[in-house]
């Protein structure tokens, strides 16, 4: 494209959207109403990741020794764990400290303060690295020789695992729906724009210009459309979602369920949408104009 073209074509551009300002306004309107329920949904599936992320952090599951086991032999089987796929983090308990542990959340039941240490095992507490692979690390480990017994809670594992990928497959489902329905949208609302300017398509198109000519200024003013709807529906983003992270805040829900710092994660809602703005805009116009190049 040469640039006395794209110049030509950014003008025009910009020259449709000042001529035709209802329009245009409209037309951004509906990009910012579109960008603002995908991006809700996308954030949504984007906390609730976060979420489970952390709570799989914090999943772990018990290995029991074997009570005959020296410490010598101790430290070669906590050696043989972290050497296992999928490990991470393996902490050795004593089972003093498994006694204490265990009384600090029965301090009224006398009965168990003079329960012997021998009673409970030496163990090993081990975080996984994929929770998706939580029950093969528990197999693993007890294939171990060493390992008298383990307490895993596989069902909440897996259970965490089904949450996050139902999560994010049907984030992912509405926002190509939502994506559609904007792009069907945005086209008919250019396309009322375009019907006043028919005539002067005609003209051009019976004058020479190529399909191509008479379509960039119309797709450079869907692009410049988008990327103004886009920064609008940014910062009308960023407003809902810190009302509603205080209004969580102020109920105590939080504790449930809080959102993550909008610091932390603006500048790839802003570049997604951006891109999603103006290809919106870019794609809407120019199936908008498709069917006036027909004369």
């Amino acid at each position: 494209m040469r640039r006395l073209n794209l110049g030509y074509f950014i003008k025009e551009g910009f020259s449709s959207i000042f001529s035709h300002g209802l329009m245009s306004f409209a037309a951004v309107c509906m990009i910012v109403a579109c960008l603002i329920i995908m991006g809700s949904f996308s954030l949504l599936a984007i906390n609730v990741d976060d979420m489970l992320k952390q709570l799989e952090e914090e999943n772990e599951f018990l290995a029991f020794i074997d009570e005959d086991y020296t410490e010598n032999q101790i430290r070669e089987l906590m050696a043989q764990v972290r050497q296992l796929d999928n490990v991470g983090q393996v902490e050795y308990i004593t089972r003093e400290q498994a006694k204490a542990d265990y009384l600090k959340g029965h301090e009224s039941e006398g009965l168990y303060v003079n329960l012997p240490d021998e009673v409970l095992r030496d163990r090993l507490s081990i975080h996984v690295i994929d929770l998706e692979r939580f029950s093969e690390t528990v197999e693993a480990v007890k294939a171990l020789p060493g390992v008298a017994n383990h307490r895993a809670a596989s069902e909440v594992a897996e259970g965490f695992v089904a949450v996050r990928n139902a999560v994010t497959a049907l984030a992912m489902v509405l926002v190509a729906i939502l994506a559609v329905v904007s792009l069907f949208i945005i086209a008919n609302t250019i396309r009322l724009a375009t019907f006043a300017r028919r005539e002067e398509i005609a003209i051009m198109k019976m004058c020479g210009a190529t399909d191509g000519f008479v379509r960039w200024p119309f797709i450079v003013e869907g692009l410049i459309l988008g990327l103004m709807g886009a920064l609008v529906a940014f910062f009308l983003q960023w407003g809902v979602y810190v009302a509603v992270g205080s209004a969580l805040v102020e109920n105590g829900a939080n504790a449930l369920f809080s959102l993550m710092d909008f610091g932390l994660i603006w500048k790839r809602v802003l570049g997604i949408f951006m891109l999603s703005g103006a290809a919106i805009g870019a794609v809407g116009s120019g199936f908008a104009i498709r069917k006036f190049l027909q004369v």
